[in-house]
């Protein structure tokens, strides 16, 4: 039998098999909550796709199937993106449910945008004129 015989025949045992969808359900939910975690701090930081796949050494394309949950991170490639986005390895684990959906809400993205703009003002007066005005947007005047 030849190495590629070989290798279809694995492969056809591997397909045969039938796993439990009640296993494989929460693995998903890990992967799409850390593929959220890397999306939040990348908008964070400002970081473009592209630019986060080049700093973890893969192509924009798998970068952005990590971040849907599409395709699972190896440990190595989890330690290399929570370098890239200076965070420890557990910030990718930070608020995960047992169960549930992790997705990130229009509010949350909206904050998330808010707080990456905000970063990126280089004038310290500025930023303290916005925080005061968040501040007094928080307990509004009541006529």
């Amino acid at each position: 039998m030849t190495v590629h015989a070989n290798v279809r025949k694995h492969v056809q045992v591997a397909q045969d098999v039938d796993l439990n969808a009640d296993e494989e359900v929460p693995v998903r939910v890990v992967d799409k909550h850390v593929g959220n975690k890397i999306r939040e701090r990348r908008v964070l930081l400002g970081y473009t796709q592209q630019q986060m796949a080049n700093l973890i050494g893969v192509t924009y394309q798998q970068a952005h199937k990590y971040e849907r949950g599409i395709n699972r991170i190896s440990a190595g490639r989890l330690y290399s993106i929570a370098t890239a986005l200076n965070v420890p390895i557990n910030y990718f684990f930070e608020g995960l449910q047992p169960t549930g959906v992790t997705e990130t809400s229009s509010r949350q993205r909206m904050c998330l945008e808010m707080a990456r703009n905000f970063s990126l003002i280089e004038n310290e007066r500025y930023q303290d004129a916005l925080s005061h005005l968040a501040r007094a947007l928080r307990n509004p005047v009541t006529d």
